[in-house]
């Protein structure tokens, strides 16, 4: 499955209820994996970020619409990637002209 990492901060209403994250956090993971989606790592993080997940979604379309289910509710807003393996990016390379 593909890989993305979601790199997220809280808005203004996320810190408001800054205590209710893990909470968010539990009800993303089970809607996500209703989904087909595994949200395999989960981090808080210091800097121009306040978390970081990496989530493996059967493709752009299921992760697209469980990262607009879950920031539609207004705690936290993300700007989402896709990675590619090791093993991917060596094709990506080695296909070019």
């Amino acid at each position: 499955m593909p890989t993305y990492i979601v790199m997220s901060k809280w808005t203004s209403q996320g810190l408001q209820n800054l205590r209710q994250s893990p909470n968010r956090l539990d009800a993303a993971r089970k809607a996500y994996e209703s989904a087909g989606i595994k949200l395999s790592h989960f981090w808080m993080v210091t800097g121009q970020y306040d978390m970081i997940a990496i989530l493996e979604a059967p493709d752009d379309v299921a992760v697209a619409k469980a990262i607009l289910t879950s920031t539609s509710q207004g705690s936290f807003t993300t700007e989402t990637g896709r990675a590619f393996t090791e093993d991917e990016y060596r094709k990506i390379i080695g296909g070019l002209p």
